[in-house]
C-alpha cells in the first residue's frame, strides 16, 4: 500500500508546529449536496462519503463547513447537518435543469461564492481545504491559493481510468476533464486515494509525485449497516417480511445509480442466463434494482424494464427507487447476494454496506473493488463483465443456498476492519502533514474582513 512520506521540516525555517492539527476545513463538493438522496443523480457513494468523513472529523474537534452548489433558491444559506459541520449552498448558475457537464462553466460563480464567505472571516479562518471530485479541485487550487492554505484532494473517480473501461453506450469523459485533473494534481498538497491501486494509477496517469500520495480507505457506518441482533439468517427472514419478499427466494440484490458504469443490465442479462439453464429457479427468484437514473448513455430505469421485458425476465425482476439508508440497509439484509458488475469504482462503499450487514458481494474486479470485497471469502470477485461469468457466479448461491450465510459471516468480520474513525482519524494526519509542510497562515490579528464585489 503506497503512502505519502512524511518529511522533516523544521519550523525554524518558518513552517507551523508538526504537531498542529486543523481546526478548521473547507471541504468543497460542488456538484452533488451531502444533503441529497445517495442512489439518483449525481448523488452516490461520495455522498456517504463527504457526509460521514465530515461527521467523523467534527467528533475529532475539527470543525468542517461544506461549500456545495444551491439547487434550489429556497435553501438556506447554511444548514447545520451535524454538531461541528456546516452545509453552505452557494448560487451558481440555475438552480435547477442543470446537468454535471455544464458545471465546469459556472465554477467562477462558484469560486466567486466560496471567496465571499472567507472573505467575511478573519485571516486564518480556515486551515486548509479539501475538495473532492475534479469540479471541486478546480475550485480548491484558485481558493487555496488565494488564501495561502494547503490544498487536500480526493478524486473519487479519474477520467483517465474511466475512459480507459467505459461501457457500451456509455460517453467519454472530456479532454477539459482530463487536463483539469492533471492541473488539480500539481496544486494539491496532499492526494487522498482510496487504495493503493488508486495511488499508483493516480502516480502512473498523472504523474503524482509519491511524496504527496496518501492511501486513506474510506469506512461504513457499522451502527447502521450492521447485522440483525438475531442473526444474519433470522434477520434476512425478518427483513424479508418488512420489504414484502418471499422467505425462500433467492434473491440478487442491485442498488445504485442507474448509469452505464455501475451495470444494472449486465446483471439483467446474467439472470437470463441464469434461467436458461435452471428453469426452475424462476419460482423462487427475486431481484430487486433499487436506484435511481443518473450519468449518460441508454441505460435508464425505463430501458432496464424494457430489457427485463425482451429478456423475459420481468416477472422476476422488482424495481424500486431509491431510500434512505436504514431502508436501505434492510435490502441488504434481505439479499442472498450483492452483485456489483460496474466497469468502474473508486472503492465501492455499496459492497462494503452490504457485507457489514452479513451479505456477500459478486463484484466486477476493478477499482477498489478488489480491497472492499475479499474474494472467496466475503465474496466472488469476476474478471471483467461477460453477463455469463456473473451467472455461475449466481450458481453457486443457487445450488448452495447455506453460502450466503458462511461468506456473509465472513463479510462482517470483513467490513468491521472499515470504520469511520479509523478513516477520520488517518485523514487527520494527512491534514496536520500538509499543514506542517506550509507556512502558519495569518490568524486574528485585528485586521478588518475585506468584501469582495
Amino acid at each position: 500500500m503506497l503512502s505519502g512520506t512524511v518529511g522533516t521540516a523544521e519550523s525554524a525555517a518558518g513552517l507551523s508546529d508538526p504537531r498542529r492539527r486543523p481546526r478548521r476545513v473547507a471541504m468543497l463538493s460542488v456538484h452533488t449536496s451531502p444533503l441529497h438522496q445517495p442512489g439518483t443523480g449525481d448523488a452516490g457513494g461520495m455522498n456517504v462519503y463527504v457526509v460521514e468523513l465530515a461527521k467523523r472529523l467534527a467528533a475529532a474537534d475539527v470543525e468542517v463547513e461544506i461549500f456545495t452548489r444551491a439547487t434550489s433558491p429556497t435553501l438556506p444559506p447554511a444548514v447545520d447537518l451535524a454538531p461541528g459541520v456546516l452545509v453552505r449552498h452557494v448560487p451558481a448558475g440555475p438552480y435547477e435543469g442543470l446537468a454535471k457537464e455544464d458545471l465546469p462553466g459556472r465554477l467562477c460563480a462558484f469560486t466567486h461564492g466560496v471567496t465571499r464567505v472567507w472573505a467575511g472571516h478573519r485571516p486564518g479562518h480556515y486551515d486548509l481545504i479539501h475538495s473532492h471530485y475534479w469540479l471541486s479541485g478546480h475550485v480548491g487550487r484558485l481558493a487555496a491559493a488565494r488564501w495561502g492554505v494547503p490544498l487536500v484532494h480526493t478524486m473519487h473517480t479519474m477520467a483517465k481510468v474511466k475512459n480507459a473501461s467505459l461501457a457500451v453506450g456509455d460517453a467519454p469523459e472530456p479532454a477539459a476533464r482530463v487536463s483539469g485533473e492533471a492541473r488539480i494534481v500539481r496544486a494539491a498538497d496532499r492526494l487522498i486515494a482510496n487504495t493503493g491501486n488508486e495511488a499508483a494509477e493516480l502516480i502512473r496517469h498523472y504523474d503524482a509525485p509519491t511524496a504527496r500520495v496518501a492511501v486513506v480507505p474510506p469506512g461504513v457506518d457499522l451502527e447502521r449497516f450492521r447485522p440483525d441482533s438475531s442473526g444474519i439468517e433470522a434477520g434476512r427472514a425478518a427483513a424479508r417480511v418488512r420489504l414484502g419478499l418471499p422467505p425462500d427466494a433467492l434473491v440478487p440484490l442491485f442498488a445504485g445509480r442507474i448509469q452505464p458504469l455501475k451495470a444494472p443490465d449486465v446483471v439483467l442479462l446474467a439472470v437470463a442466463r441464469l434461467l436458461e439453464e435452471r428453469p426452475w429457479l424462476r419460482e423462487r427468484l427475486v431481484v430487486p434494482v433499487v436506484g435511481g437514473p443518473s450519468g449518460s448513455g441508454p441505460v435508464e430505469p425505463e430501458g432496464l424494464q424494457k430489457l427485463a421485458a425482451r429478456l423475459g425476465i420481468g416477472d422476476v425482476v422488482l424495481f424500486r427507487p431509491p431510500v434512505e439508508q436504514t431502508r436501505l440497509a434492510d435490502w441488504y439484509r434481505a439479499a442472498s447476494v450483492l452483485v456489483m458488475p460496474s466497469y468502474s469504482e473508486s472503492f465501492g462503499l455499496v459492497a462494503l454496506e452490504a457485507q457489514a450487514c452479513g451479505t456477500p458481494v459478486i463484484a466486477a474486479e476493478v477499482g477498489g473493488l478488489p480491497v472492499a470485497v475479499r474474494h472467496e471469502v466475503s465474496g466472488v470477485l469476476v474478471p471483467g463483465h461477460d453477463p455469463a461469468d456473473y451467472a455461475r457466479a449466481l450458481g453457486r448461491f443457487a445450488d448452495d443456498p447455506s453460502l450466503s450465510a458462511r461468506m456473509g459471516a465472513a463479510a462482517v468480520r470483513h467490513a468491521r476492519s472499515f470504520g469511520w474513525d479509523a478513516a477520520a482519524s488517518a485523514t487527520v494526519d494527512v491534514y496536520t502533514d500538509a499543514l506542517r509542510r506550509r507556512p502558519r497562515p495569518l490568524r486574528d490579528t485585528g485586521r478588518q474582513p475585506v468584501t469582495v464585489v
